[in-house]
């Protein structure tokens, strides 16, 4: 069963290598190192340089249509075939968000306030990002369901970092 396992970027490594995922996405700050795991192929590894922030912020890269744009392309592109890593600095934002933007992609028939409540008993310290979550729903045409099932499950408990966890696509 295909699957999405989200990581903050201290367990990138191990996260990959105990999924034996084929495919990561990485959404974090563009000046933050990142060591692409060996056994992903660089073709399938999404770098997107993105703050965690929803309104500008001098010295930081706002969400913008271009990086909800990369982030579906290269889930459509995603052959399903073995599990997809997504991380941010510390998988509680940022990829939770592009988690759930990529289930919702990929599984447009599925509830979006369905996959939230999954993401939220799942993770309970996941606070998707509003603002590339609010780009992804109007770029899916999804009339706000997306945006309004993240408000519906609120901010999640405070950590320094998300414990990984594995979003079912299916």
């Amino acid at each position: 069963m295909p699957a999405i396992h989200v990581t903050p970027l201290s367990r990138l490594h191990e996260t990959v290598e105990a999924s034996a995922a084929r495919h990561v996405v990485t959404l974090i700050n563009v000046s933050t190192p990142v060591q692409r795991p060996p056994s992903i192929l660089p073709e399938r590894h999404l770098f997107i340089g993105v703050s965690d922030i929803v309104d500008p912020l001098d010295g930081h890269i706002l969400p913008a249509d271009a990086h909800v744009e990369q982030l579906l392309a290269f889930a459509r592109n995603w052959d399903q075939q073995a599990p997809m890593v997504i991380h941010c600095w510390a998988g509680v934002s940022r990829s939770t968000a592009a988690a759930f933007i990529t289930v919702c992609a990929l599984r447009p028939e599925r509830d979006e306030a369905e996959t939230a409540r999954l993401l939220r008993a799942l993770s309970p310290s996941a606070t998707p990002n509003h603002k590339l979550v609010g780009i992804a729903d109007d770029i899916l045409g999804r009339r706000g369901r997306m945006a309004d099932a993240i408000a519906a499950i609120g901010r999640g408990a405070d950590c320094f970092e998300n414990t990984p966890f594995r979003l079912p696509l299916d």
